[in-house]
């Protein structure tokens, strides 16, 4: 199936356009990674410390309730998340002034007030310190980092080095991007928002490869094309898989942020957005940055082909 068929697009040519908008996210993304490395930004229970308790109701109940009832008694950030293997829900709550254990009872209080015919009963009850959330802290930006040199090394291994560079760049701006937005509408950075960077950054991935195969096919078949025509081809001939697919995609994580409800809603955020930001830095940013690779590795050829061969050319012109 094809939404469009045959296009002739010049996304090489748009190239320095989409460089600056993309230094501009890029520089916001960088303030705002250097925030939440310094605890400045909005951050939750995972990184900053707090309040969890995990609950298990006799029958099923609406997070959405939950989540409405504890924000209103405890006016914090309040996150759920559902723990599989009956109706047990997680709460988590942002660390405050306030001793955890008072924290637990209102929670557990309040939820008796809320839902008086659906009794239930508290698991586990702990507080996560400052030193734990500084601890996942570095533990996530070392899987990211560690993720990055993977991606470097199997793209240099799949295609060469310079197709090893896009990928991360692009994959590199996919994670700053985000963190630009929720730095910029003041979301909460918890895990789930890790976790939704990490897909994008697979999914981003994934769609990089697949124009990338394109462009080496391409490489492989045409030698005489000029290499800015060729890439702009081959975009543009997996431009119509690129849109089923992240559309297709789009409308599930559009879904998922709609009728998702509260407990989620900025994880399904970060997936919609993620979506449209892997799709243009896998055609307006790993491409470009690899065909300018690639014409500055030709250039330092042709260079030392030329030094080469001057000495060798005086040397006949002696000898005639």
């Amino acid at each position: 199936m094809q939404i469009i068929s045959n296009t002739q697009i010049d996304f090489i040519g748009k190239r320095t356009l989409s460089f600056a908008v993309s230094a501009l996210i890029t520089i916001i993304g960088l303030f705002g990674a250097l925030q939440i490395a310094t605890n400045r930004a909005n951050m939750g229970i995972d990184f900053s410390g707090g309040t969890s308790v995990q609950v298990a109701f006799t029958r099923p109940v609406q997070q959405d309730k939950v989540h409405k009832a504890l924000s209103a008694e405890l006016h914090k950030e309040v996150n759920l998340q559902e723990i599989s293997g009956g109706n047990r829900l997680l709460i988590k709550v942002g660390k405050s002034g306030t001793d955890s254990l008072n924290v637990a009872d209102s929670i557990t209080g309040r939820l008796r007030a809320e839902f008086p015919d659906n009794a239930f009963v508290v698991e586990s009850s702990n507080e996560v310190g400052p030193s734990i959330g500084d601890k996942l802290k570095k533990d996530t930006l070392q899987a990211v980092a560690l993720s990055m040199v993977g991606i470097v090394f199997y793209i240099a291994w799949r295609f060469d080095f310079n197709f090893g560079i896009g990928a991360v760049a692009a994959t590199l701006h996919d994670v700053l991007a985000m963190i630009a937005l929720f730095y910029l509408l003041d979301k909460e950075v918890n895990l789930l928002f890790i976790t939704a960077i990490l897909t994008i950054a697979g999914y981003s991935l994934t769609d990089t490869v697949v124009i990338f195969d394109r462009i080496r096919e391409n490489l492989n078949k045409s030698v005489l094309e000029a290499k800015g025509e060729l890439f702009n081809r081959s975009i543009n001939e997996v431009l119509p898989r690129t849109i089923i697919t992240s559309l297709t995609t789009f409308l599930a994580a559009i879904s998922l942020y709609l009728f998702g409800g509260e407990a989620i809603g900025d994880f399904a955020l970060a997936l919609v957005a993620g979506i449209v930001i892997a799709t243009y830095s896998s055609i307006f940013i790993a491409s470009p940055i690899v065909l300018q690779l690639e014409r500055r590795d030709e250039a330092k050829r042709q260079a030392r082909a030329e030094t080469a061969g001057a000495p060798e050319s005086d040397g006949d012109q002696r000898r005639t």
